[in-house]
């Protein structure tokens, strides 16, 4: 059988294996989209992986191990730097040893149920920077295991080749290495994400998994919210209740000596500028409160990453008319203030709800669906609302997309496609699609329910709504199971890969700026032809990646006007006067090859009336006179 490995954007060696399970102990390098299960019966051979990245930007591969006849006692690893131009060493170099999930019903049919790798545990936090227990463990005979390695490329660190090598031991004089080579480009991701995001934290849950009790102080609180924010932003997601706020009476000084520095970018992180990008109001919905919030945030700076919820997807979690009185209410109050709402483009004019919301978060269902009355791309039927100045589209996927009830499976989901998921037991693809489609929609953010749903059973069950992990993507890192002596949240394996997604819509709006969107929309939309057509093969996705990264550099190389990734100081801004593709002469874009068009009038438009905030990704299409 022939298993094509990949790590970052290189393609790696086939491997064969012809045994059922090798003789001896083996371990090889794997990409980070393969998910290594135990009894996965081919070992790959693969002693080098390759990788690609920006300055500040994170990489990651796997080691993975097989115990062949015998297994392995005591495996330890290390990976203490990354030689090149510079040295990376300490935080930016880390190594996690996988953890399996064991699921007992299949979240969509087909896929099978056992032992899931899913969370990470550290060989040093990133959070408290303690030892932790990732090492030693044992493989049992004829079983797999995987070590997780994160790289994370210093903002400042010279463009050029650096290389490193995992080193692997066991009992009884078992060795094998790994080298890790890795290419810098000449750009500079953003630790601020260009795509802002809304991915929610219960603080209850965080009680319960750490304290195991619903009833913790503020004192005991706050600081195990401010370790989850914080290993939130090292992978670009937001947090955005600061619940900390509304537990008891607190001054805005306390607030703004706890959060400020995570909302302004000058936390202690690995990823340099990291910082919030969305803020939700979670006080009572009260004109005073509403006011006060609002001008203080106006005085800090922070409104415009702010937003009150004056709804959940009417008429399920709220009615019509309770959105129409929060909405009133927010406009009257807090002028200013963002309203933000989870429904879809036909509630919003059956009920005239458009003026009193700023931010429509629909379904990702029901913007490229499959049921009546979302029947294809439907991006166009937003147009109306966002051509009113301060509207943004994000986006969202739920339980939806896999069936929230027993028996009630979504059809889409066959093998090698399928809707996105951040489900343990989905391929790995499926967790990485969701930001590139929100590119395609014209998305400014992503909303996501929960992320701590079943924290306090994380290590053994996360079964809820019909998946396995839907509704919680962090572990309770308790130095009872993890060691050390410090309560840190914990990173799972689809964290790892949704901020993956997040650093691909970098490359995707860095391209789009550089002066070519027909290219960046054009690879896209050959990865993933429609929402639910997202393809298992985790390679395609490493390939478009390096499409675009190398389109990127073809852009930039020798052109000091050409706009940079996270507008770089120094970079000068370029004004294009946008054509649509499919005008006559239009081609996919400056350099791009020329081909069928990638847009259609009524997108085009759409992309035309909504490119409006300063992280918006553009649309295809751009005059390459300039």
């Amino acid at each position: 059988m022939l298993a094509l490995r990949q790590c970052g954007l290189t393609l790696l060696s086939l491997s064969v294996a012809w045994p059922v399970f090798a003789a001896g102990p083996t371990a090889w390098g794997e990409g980070m989209m393969v998910k290594v299960r135990p009894d996965d019966t081919a070992p790959g051979t693969t002693t080098e992986v390759r990788l690609t990245a920006a300055r500040n930007e994170f990489v990651s591969f796997q080691v993975a191990l097989h115990g062949g006849d015998t297994g392995l006692k005591g495996v330890r690893a290390r990976l203490p730097t990354l030689e090149g131009p510079v040295t990376f060493t300490g935080p930016d170099v880390m190594l996690y040893r996988q953890t399996y999930l064991t699921t007992r019903q299949a979240s969509v049919p087909g896929q099978p149920v056992g032992r899931w790798p899913d969370g990470l545990v550290p060989e040093t936090d990133e959070i408290a920077n303690e030892a932790r227990n990732a090492f030693p463990f044992d493989v049992p005979a004829r079983e797999a295991r995987a070590l997780w390695v994160d790289v994370h490329v210093p903002a400042d660190a010279p463009p050029g080749e650096y290389s490193g090598t995992v080193t692997v031991e066991a009992d009884g004089g078992f060795q094998r290495q790994v080298t890790a080579r890795l290419t810098v480009v000449d750009a500079r991701m953003p630790g601020a994400a260009s795509l802002a995001s809304a991915f929610p934290l219960s603080p209850a849950q965080v009680c319960l998994a750490h304290l195991g009790r619903a009833d913790c102080s503020h004192a005991e609180l706050q600081p195990l919210l401010v370790r989850y924010q914080r290993l939130a932003l090292e992978h670009r997601l937001t947090l955005p209740k600061l619940f900390a706020r509304m537990s008891g009476p607190q001054s805005w000084s306390e607030f703004d000596a706890t959060w400020g520095p995570l909302l302004d970018g000058t936390a202690p992180t690995r990823l340099s500028g990291a910082r919030m990008t969305s803020l939700e109001y979670t006080g009572p919905l009260t004109g005073a409160g509403l006011a006060d919030f609002t001008t203080h945030l106006r005085e800090r700076g922070w409104l415009d990453r702010a937003y009150a919820r004056i709804g959940d997807e009417p008429p399920h979690g709220s009615t019509f008319e309770q959105v129409q009185a929060a909405g009133t209410l927010v406009r009257q109050a807090a002028p200013g203030l963002r309203t933000l709402l989870t429904t879809n483009s036909i509630n919003l004019e059956t009920y005239a709800l458009g003026p009193l919301v700023d931010i429509v978060v629909p379904l990702v269902n029901h913007l490229d669906g499959t049921e009546p009355g979302f029947v294809g791309d439907q991006t166009a039927t937003y147009g109306s609302f966002l051509s009113r100045p301060g509207t943004e589209l994000w986006t969202y996927q739920s339980c939806m997309s896999h069936g929230c009830a027993p028996g009630f499976p979504m059809p889409e989901n066959q093998p090698g496609a399928g809707w996105p998921s951040y489900l343990v037991d989905r391929p790995s693809a499926k967790a990485r699609a969701m930001e590139w489609l929100t590119f395609l929609f014209g998305g400014t953010g992503e909303l996501y329910y929960e992320t701590a749903l079943m924290l306090p059973t994380a290590w053994t069950n996360q079964f809820h709504f019909n998946g396995n992990g839907d509704g919680t993507l962090f572990y309770p890192g308790t130095p009872a199971v993890i060691g050390g002596t410090t309560d840190v949240p914990l990173a799972s394996l689809r964290l790892k890969l949704v901020r993956q997604g997040m650093q691909d819509y970098e490359w995707l709006k860095a391209v789009s700026d550089a002066g070519d969107p027909a290219f960046a929309y054009q690879v896209a939309r050959e990865l993933i032809p429609t929402a639910w057509q997202v393809p298992d093969d985790g390679a395609a996705f490493d390939a478009a990646r390096l499409r675009l990264i190398q389109r990127y550099q073809e852009l930039t190389k020798g052109n000091p006007a050409a706009p940079r990734m996270g507008g770089e100081p120094g970079d000068a801004p370029v004004t294009k006067k946008p054509v649509a593709p499919n005008a006559p002469g239009a081609t996919g874009g400056c350099g791009a090859v020329s081909g069928p068009p990638v847009a259609g009038p009524l997108l085009w438009a759409l992309w035309a009336l909504s490119r409006r905030r300063s992280r918006q990704a553009p649309r295809p299409g751009v005059d390459c006179s300039g």
